[in-house]
């Protein structure tokens, strides 16, 4: 298979001032939860992106100075030498694959939190950051004096030099996403009656002044470019047309734009959930300022098709693809495109567990098992340790998330046989009817990207439309046998916040579960009004609540959170979603535990203990999901008939063992397959983790 003729103009070089890509690949600046305190980790995850064909590999923001500690945020600051020091093991990795290594250079102005330095926030007019806490810092900022303009514009010369000197070849100056230098740029935030205020020009005056002096610094050995937000939906950002006249006024600076849209209050119009806007959908901002300019143009729209990708470029709109989430999913996404394949590409779902996982502290990936893990577990995406003993015949009972990925990992490990067997005519579990929910359609990609790794795998059968006894298993003659038959959903109610059944839910015609409106295709009387109650937080309260409303149910949603679909402002859908269940006239009543149901009627209690009592005709439960692990119960019971049997060991796995987040049961199953070999599987490895030690007066990565 070889590069297809409409996928030429992905690979054609381009330059960039100094430098040049070798494709049209760009990864840009995204979150990792590494940066300089797990420089190790860090450098082993963006290599992997150099490794897999990317022309440019970015670190995610780099503060540039004590006045924009980011702590606990993932920034990777380059304050110092020793910063330095750590960022040269990400450019080393990345340069030994052949990519250029970038850096973006950053100060968070009023957003930054300062959690370490504790230093005041900066601001153009002392006015506080829309973040209210605990998102953002508490407090009103310091109105930045002339002194401290020349400070941080220095702080960025700085940070700009010792880049260059750690071998960085492109230099990003973020003037976007709603911090210091957006700020100086919108006129919600800046107030100034200075020469650094007021119009446009002077409100550009402090980034193009900081342009200028980088440029100067280090534009003869690196490419300088600015990263800007071409508008937000709120009025903290700057409008499209002040975007074009910007880039006009900013243009000589530069040797090309990197561009997105959106801020720290919207960032989720920038980075969007599949869920809530389509590929592709920042194409018209791009047609835009490409009438501002003619240096090369890096654009990101949630980018995974390769076909758009190239017509993108084709356009003229965009020069240069810019991708982060794809290049989580699949960091081989450029040769796979390069070789001609396609069909095995990851795509990213557009689920923005990546993003979810950062504020819990290791990046993660619903496609992508090994995402996070390149050096702290030695995977890669790509390569499988060959098995020692590739003697094994497999039985894996489940085709859900967690069971494809234990199946078609040991199978690319050598193993003789690998059985897949399910009781449904399809692979894909659980995930499978939830692809009915409105916005989900491409959470399929999941099941997709498998069905045509099974095709290609010779020692892997899939066995549909067969429902395996205990008896069944005992006699199938499989050497090891891997339970993953999922979970389901409550049908009494417990939930998290009472760890108790819904007193007088039981056998109740008119209480629902998912399974039986997904799957089994039930529905209330229609038209009736229809509870939801949603004490999980995830998609499926919400994408229910949904549904119905569309089919013409009038809809309320209760739940014991703060907000309806919690997990959303995690993932980034949450305001999207909430607003989407308004418009369809949804009613949504927040922290309110449920306790009992009635003759029509529900109670509980609200926020403050208050009673609460609403009627409806039917009632939805999404509160907690339960393994269903009864199999693997009766297996590891009898070991009297095991012992009989030839089955050398009974694993349990995914949602079977205990009901997660997609991305974390595909990883159980993945992480079963890879130490399939150890002493005891069930029981995870230990993992590799960095610690700092004092070394010559340093502290430095162990």
């Amino acid at each position: 298979m070889s590069l297809a003729d409409q996928h030429k103009v992905l690979f054609e070089p381009i330059s960039i001032g100094p430098k040049t890509l070798r494709n049209r690949f760009f990864n840009v600046p995204h979150g990792t939860a590494y940066g300089v305190r797990r420089p190790s980790t860090w450098a082993s995850f963006r290599g992997i992106r150099a490794e897999g064909g990317w022309a440019a590999v970015s670190t995610e923001f780099s503060s540039v100075g004590p006045s924009s500690d980011e702590f606990p945020l993932h920034s990777s600051d380059i304050w110092d030498d020793e910063d330095g020091r750590r960022h040269k093991l990400m450019v080393d990795a990345v340069h030994a694959h052949g990519a250029l290594a970038s850096i973006e250079l950053h100060h968070g102005g009023t957003h930054a939190m300062r959690r370490l330095s504790r230093e005041p926030a900066l601001s153009p007019s002392g006015l506080a950051g829309e973040l209210p806490p605990p998102a953002g810092p508490l407090g009103t900022p310091k109105v930045m004096t002339f002194e401290d303009i020349e400070r941080v514009t220095q702080s960025f010369v700085d940070a700009a030099i010792r880049a260059r000197d750690v071998g960085y070849d492109i230099v990003d100056v973020l003037a976007g996403y709603g911090y210091l230098f957006a700020q100086f740029l919108s006129p919600f935030h800046n107030h100034r009656t200075d020469r650094y205020g007021g119009s446009l020009e002077n409100r550009a005056r402090f980034w193009i002044e900081t342009l200028g002096r980088i440029r100067d610094a280090v534009g003869a050995d690196c490419a300088v470019a600015s990263r800007m937000s071409l508008q937000t939906q709120g009025p903290w950002g700057h409008t499209l047309d002040d975007s074009v006249a910007l880039v006009r006024m900013a243009d000589p600076l530069v040797d090309f734009w990197d561009l997105n849209v959106g801020s720290v209050l919207d960032w989720g119009s920038d980075i969007s959930p599949s869920r809530v806007i389509p590929e592709g959908h920042n194409m018209d901002l791009f047609a835009r300022i490409r009438k501002a300019t003619e240096k090369p143009i890096v654009g990101v729209s949630r980018w995974t098709s390769p076909d758009l990708m190239a017509q993108a470029v084709l356009s003229g709109f965009i020069d240069i693809v810019g991708s982060a989430r794809q290049s989580i999913a699949d960091p081989f996404f450029p040769q796979k495109v390069y070789e001609g394949r396609v069909e095995d590409i990851r795509e990213c779902m557009g689920i923005n567990h990546c993003i979810s996982s950062l504020d819990r502290g290791n990046m993660g990936c619903a496609q992508n098992a090994t995402a996070g893990e390149e050096y702290r577990r030695d995977w890669h995406p790509e390569r499988f340790q060959p098995l020692e003993r590739p003697e094994v015949s497999v039985l894996v009972v489940g085709a859900g998330p967690a069971g494809l990925e234990v199946a078609i990992s040991l199978a690319r490990r050598g193993a003789e046989m690998v059985h897949l067997v399910d009781s449904s005519d399809q692979i894909g579990g659980h995930l499978r009817p939830v692809l009915d929910l409105p916005g989900l359609r491409e959470w399929g990609r999941f099941i997709d990207h498998r069905m045509i790794q099974i095709a290609k795998l010779p020692n892997l059968q899939f066995i549909s439309s067969t429902t395996l006894s205990a008896d069944d298993v005992l006699d199938y003659g499989a050497s090891h046998v891997v339970i993953a038959t999922g979970a389901q959903w409550s049908e009494t109610g417990i939930a998290p916040s009472t760890h108790a059944p819904l007193a007088g839910v039981a056998d109740l015609p008119w209480v629902f579960t998912p399974e039986r409106l997904l799957v089994r295709g039930d529905r209330p009387v229609a038209g009736c009004s229809v509870v939801v109650y949603d004490a999980e937080g995830g998609y499926m309260g919400s994408g229910l609540a949904q549904l119905l409303a569309d089919e013409g149910y009038k809809v309320s949603v209760v739940t014991p959170h703060v907000q309806v679909a919690a997990e959303g402002d995690l993932t980034l859908d949450g305001p999207a979603v909430r607003a989407s269940l308004h418009a369809r006239g949804v009613t949504m009543y927040r922290n309110v535990c449920l306790a009992e149901v009635g003759d029509g009627v529900l109670q509980g209690t609200g926020e403050f203990e208050e009673p609460f009592s609403l009627e409806t005709e039917a009632l939805v439960l999404a509160t907690m999901r339960t393994p269903v692990d009864d199999l693997y119960r009766r297996l590891v019971s009898d070991h009297s008939a095991l012992e009989g049997s030839r089955i050398e060991a009974v694993y349990c796995i995914g949602d079977a063992l205990s009901p997660r987040p997609l991305a974390d049961s595909m990883f159980d199953g993945h992480r079963l397959a890879r130490e399939f070999e150890s002493l005891d599987p069930s029981v995870p490895l230990p993992y590799k983790r960095e610690s700092l030690h004092l070394v010559d007066g340093h502290d430095r990565p162990a």
